[in-house]
């Protein structure tokens, strides 16, 4: 009886084993599998490197990873200004050169650009509409606007949306680049159909693009570039048409 009575025992010490091994290893066996987010891994030379009063970290940028922590990582201020240069370079090192000024504030846009021949564009999109007008012309041609607004008649400012709509597959090279002492997040593209390579570099401070250029066979004919930023919009940001009607009161809602 008392040899039956250990071996009962025997029995149940091992079940009890078991059940905790299980407790312990088991579930994830039975349990219905989960969604899976898979982040870029750190480098081991990753630092933490000071942006005004916050830091950011830096981590390794590669082609499979740069549209993500561009997505997810930078933020663009939401009031600020700049002055963006464009140059279309031709044969024999000739350029046309339009120069604009900026404005940005509480999802308002005010462009005025200066095109090669002296002219000078105005655009305001906000609101879901567009204004346009040439200056010292009192006619005013507006509409629904779209996505493609901001860059009304092809005056060719890109935004790190350029980015995030290639395909990884068309991407050749990314990583971290200075460009104009500005700290920059830079990608370039493979040669597209028609051998054009695009190349970007999108500020980590600010999260607005510094600077895109394009080459064909080797050759620069196009940039874009704005380094400096002005944060919030400044004091004499205006979103008013022609006949003086205000659009946006810079700092509204603010």
């Amino acid at each position: 009886m008392e040899r039956r009575n250990r071996n009962i025992l025997v029995v149940l010490i091992g079940i009890v084993i078991t059940v905790a091994m299980l407790s312990s290893f088991g579930l994830g066996l039975f349990a219905p599998d989960t969604a899976k987010i898979h982040l870029p891994t750190p480098a081991a030379s990753q630092t933490m490197e000071p942006v005004g009063e916050e830091e950011f970290v830096r981590v390794e940028i590669t082609t499979e990873t740069v549209q993500y922590v561009v997505e997810h990582t930078l933020t663009r201020p939401e009031s600020y200004g700049r002055s963006v240069t464009i140059e279309d370079f031709w044969g024999e090192g000739e350029s046309g050169v339009t120069r604009a000024t900026v404005w940005v504030d509480g999802g308002w846009t005010h462009t005025a650009a200066t095109l090669p021949g002296g002219t000078v564009r105005h655009s305001i999109v906000g609101d879901g509409r567009f204004w346009l007008w040439y200056e010292g012309n009192s006619r005013v041609l507006a509409g629904e606007a779209d996505g493609d607004s901001a860059d009304l008649e092809g005056q060719r400012i890109p935004t790190y949306e350029d980015v995030l709509r290639l395909e990884q597959a068309d991407l050749a090279a990314a990583g971290y680049e200075d460009k104009e002492g500005v700290s920059c997040i830079f990608v370039e593209t493979v040669p597209d159909s028609q051998g054009y390579v695009e190349r970007y570099w999108i500020a980590t401070d600010s999260g607005l693009l510094s600077c895109a250029e394009t080459y064909l066979e080797g050759q620069l004919i196009y940039r874009m570039s704005a380094f400096s930023v002005d944060r919030p919009v400044p004091e004499n940001a205006s979103f008013t048409l022609p006949d003086g009607t205000v659009l946006h009161t810079p700092g509204a809602g603010r």
